[in-house]
């Protein structure tokens, strides 16, 4: 059982879809496989619940779409996730709110968790990222990096992080 789970997620043949499997593979090998657990899955799925029961803490990494307000391409965001009011509703692909809710009713488990996104540009079919992602990865990794680092040295996982977002 590894101490942390990073759940990488997208679609990396929709260009910056794919970006957390990019950070996934910058990830890998950096750490024992005693303390992380990397997964790159397409989608979140109830099955995911099983893998964080086992994990003390859960970083999900995805692309976030610009809403124009906020979340423009290439900013980087770092949120601690809390478990939905009431009863989450499930489908073939669920939110890390949900999945952590799925975990908590089926084995009584309540890890942190943490989402760390990189908004994306471009979400056309291609295995290549825009310009602005590629050039956000290195500061997508060391905000997951960061992350990991607190939570290996926090005993038990219950302190607070300094930051709650990060732009690059």
């Amino acid at each position: 059982m590894a101490r942390l789970l990073i759940l990488a997620y997208g679609n990396p043949m929709r260009s910056d879809d794919g970006l957390a499997w990019h950070a996934a593979d910058e990830l890998e090998g950096k750490y024992q496989p005693s303390e992380v657990e990397i997964l790159r899955v397409h989608q979140l799925a109830p099955e995911l619940a099983e893998n964080v029961s086992r994990s003390e803490a859960v970083i999900f990494v995805d692309a976030a779409m610009a809403d124009g307000a906020s979340g423009h391409p290439g900013e980087v965001g770092d949120t601690e996730i809390g478990l939905p009011q009431g009863t989450p509703r499930f489908s073939h692909q669920l939110s890390p709110a949900a999945v952590m809710a799925l975990a908590s009713q089926l084995y009584g488990v309540s890890p942190r968790a943490f989402a760390v996104t990189l908004t994306g540009d471009c979400f056309d079919h291609g295995e290549g990222l825009s310009p602005v992602v590629a050039a956000a990865i290195p500061v997508l990794v060391a905000r997951i990096e960061e992350r990991v680092q607190f939570l290996l040295s926090s005993k038990p996982f219950t302190a607070s992080f300094p930051a709650d977002s990060a732009k690059p």
